[in-house]
């Protein structure tokens, strides 16, 4: 019998990326207290205040309807064959091997116009098949990926036969096992949706040391909630906080010695957030060496 498609399945496998959204609705929030406080002062104010209270359940209907809307984006996805099936090479992000960094096959390398220079390194992505009667799976389940590399260009080749990651296409590099759980491994490729997700990570945030006598590195991995990491500062007993640059991926460095002292580290997330975890590293930290701090809580709250 031909295979049907069934409508997409309700429930959500993952808590859904939403920090434009969160971002919108305390701005909604933020300027119906500046206005209220006027109407406060006035022999007007219950009636201010409640017209304003209508108001901003008017703007976040409607914000949230408009996020809702722009929830699932198109793309298409493939996948590379791997011994043990899943992706476990260093990748663009600088993770080194996946299992270790704890994304395993659950990782995917994005086309340059969603790998963006390397600092979607860690996001988390909801994918599923569609549209496809003959390889998406039926039901359409979804799978989560994080993004750990960057797929590049190959501009010899069609955007639609082999130059999948061309710009301004929008693919995902999956690994063969996390394929097969959207789709038949028997496809070249197939068109999927997908949408941003909040991360969840078992433990805290994972910080290796790396760099020299002349140069401190510091790797980030396992992030929870945005994945993303848009701002790092290090801090040491004889020190304050250090702001540190991107190098590449995930890799971020500053140009001193903090050899022989504890180190403390303080990350900002995509979403504004920022999570401090202090001494992570002892005194006799080493390079190469990996040590757990903090990690950012889930939170479904505006």
């Amino acid at each position: 019998m031909p295979r049907t498609l069934r409508s997409f399945p309700q429930e959500k496998k993952g808590f859904l990326y939403s920090s434009s959204c969160n971002n919108l609705h305390k701005e909604v929030k933020r300027t119906i207290f500046k206005h209220n406080s006027k109407f406060s002062e006035t022999p007007l104010s219950q009636m201010g205040a409640l017209q304003l209270t209508v108001l901003y359940l008017v703007l976040l209907l409607t914000s949230k309807i408009t996020c809702k809307e722009e929830e699932w984006k198109s793309a298409t996805a493939t996948y590379t064959k791997e011994t043990d099936g899943s992706i476990i090479i260093e990748g663009a992000c600088g993770y080194g091997d996946l299992h270790k960094a704890s994304y395993g096959k659950y990782s995917a390398g994005l086309s340059t116009t969603l790998f963006n220079k390397g600092s979607i390194c860690g996001a988390c992505f909801e994918i599923r098949c569609v549209d496809h009667i003959l390889w998406c799976l039926q039901g359409s389940p979804t799978v989560i990926l994080t993004a750990t590399d960057f797929c590049p260009p190959n501009y010899g080749l069609s955007a639609d036969y082999g130059g999948w990651c061309n710009f301004p296409k929008q693919h995902f590099e999956m690994s063969e096992a996390a394929f097969a759980e959207i789709a038949e491994k028997r496809a070249d490729i197939v068109p999927v949706q997908y949408r941003r997700v909040k991360c969840e990570r078992r433990g805290g945030i994972s910080f290796t040391m790396g760099g020299s006598a002349h140069f401190f590195q510091v790797l980030i991995t396992n992030v929870g909630l945005d994945g993303e990491v848009v701002a790092v500062k290090v801090k040491g007993p004889r020190t304050g906080w250090i702001p540190m640059v991107r190098n590449w991926g995930q890799n971020w460095q500053c140009n001193i010695n903090l050899t022989g002292q504890p180190l403390s580290f303080e990350v900002t997330a995509s979403s504004g957030r920022t999570l401090a975890s202090y001494s992570v590293a002892p005194a006799n930290w080493k390079f190469g060496q990996t040590y757990e701090g903090k990690q950012f809580k889930l939170d479904n709250n505006l």
